[in-house]
């Protein structure tokens, strides 16, 4: 039986979960992911866990998050004053917004407190600090 390696294309079901159990993605009543192994198409912690799993195999492992969305950085955290934040844009704590850099480029953030006098923003990946737990089922290699 073939065995994923660097360049196969790899169908598979998977469900990631948090230390504490909360599902955060599922495959589940969907299409197998499919990705080139090996390409940064997914996670590196993932991608090396299914090299040399073949088909019908599963397993479930755990991803340090250097390995996932990397380490939280608190330089990514800002408060932005009240009075500098666009008053058409709901100020809820979980609301993702796109903020433009200084050089042009878009950046996804979220909303992660909300105060009287300011507005704080996350530009960390909502994952990123996190060890990450994946069941997966490999179901094609190509």
């Amino acid at each position: 039986m073939a065995e994923a390696q660097s360049g196969n294309k790899i169908q598979m079901h998977y469900t990631g979960s948090l230390e504490d159990g909360t599902v955060f993605d599922s495959s589940e009543g969907r299409d197998p992911l499919e990705f080139e192994l090996g390409s940064g198409q997914i996670i590196p912690g993932l991608d090396a866990a299914v090299t040399g799993m073949s088909v019908g195999d599963e397993k479930t492992v755990t991803i340090p998050a250097d390995e996932a969305y990397g380490a939280h950085h608190p330089e990514r955290v800002q408060a932005v004053p009240r009075d500098q934040f666009p008053d058409h844009i709901p100020a809820e704590v979980g609301t993702q917004l796109q903020v433009q850099t200084p050089d042009g480029q878009a950046m996804p953030v979220v909303i992660a407190d909300v105060t009287d006098e300011a507005i704080t923003i996350d530009a960390n990946h909502p994952l990123a600090g996190k060890d990450l737990t994946f069941a997966v089922s490999v179901v094609d290699i190509s």
